[in-house]
């Protein structure tokens, strides 16, 4: 009866940290294709790294006991995972990824656009995550498809896998690519936040990432 009750404390103590093993599981993709010259690039990594050493999102990646995972995608058969899912359990773990991201170099160069294909990717890398409380793919990029496939079949996939889209839009003027991520891209449950061309990319990642935490941290 000792044992039974001993057993019995043990697992009520461990059952919060299992079940915190991973609150959220986050594809960060980065937009290589065509229209995007060296230097905007650039502004991608380099804002991707700056984002993560944001002492919020420190904060907020460590207490979701979040996995991140980094991606680079173009044309219709061009999609790269650049960072492997990186679990997150301390600041120290978020500055390693941060430097990663700094020095990734570019995975294709003159390639079309094809968010279709960089969502199906991504839906594909869950299977290698351990079970999270809430899955979520980032699409960011600064242009509409012009190859691959139907993208809004790609979003009804994700949304029958219960996996969430967000995206950043970025802009260089109106808000075309606004409303098309809004309308085709992101899931019924996600949302579209704009930057003002690539070098409003850091800032708009940074409040992307907290939202998209804070929705399962509270």
């Amino acid at each position: 009866m000792l044992l039974t009750r001993l057993i019995l404390a043990v697992c009520l103590t461990l059952a919060p940290a299992l079940a915190r093993a991973c609150d959220t599981a986050l594809i960060l993709t980065i937009d290589v294709s065509n229209s995007v010259d060296v230097a905007e690039y650039r502004l991608q990594t380099n804002g991707l790294a700056q984002a993560l050493e944001d002492p919020d999102v420190i904060e907020a990646m460590v207490a979701g006991a979040s996995h991140i995972a980094v991606v680079q995608w173009s044309g219709a058969d061009r999609q790269e995972i650049s960072i492997p899912w990186t679990p997150i359990r301390s600041a120290l773990d978020v500055q390693s990824l941060s430097q990663r991201a700094r020095l990734l170099e570019r995975a294709f160069v003159l390639s079309d656009t094809a968010p279709a294909e960089a969502i199906n990717f991504s839906l594909q890398m869950f299977a290698d995550v351990p079970q999270c409380l809430r899955r979520v793919i980032d699409i960011s990029g600064d242009g509409t498809p012009n190859a691959g496939a139907n993208v809004r079949e790609a979003r009804a996939r994700a949304e029958r896998q219960g996996v969430t889209i967000n995206a950043i839009a970025i802009e260089s003027l109106g808000v075309a690519i606004t409303n098309f991520y809004r309308e085709a891209v992101i899931t019924r449950d996600g949302f579209v936040m704009t930057a003002r061309t690539h070098r409003e990319y850091p800032q708009t990642l940074r409040k992307k990432i907290l939202r998209e935490l804070s929705q399962i941290l509270g």
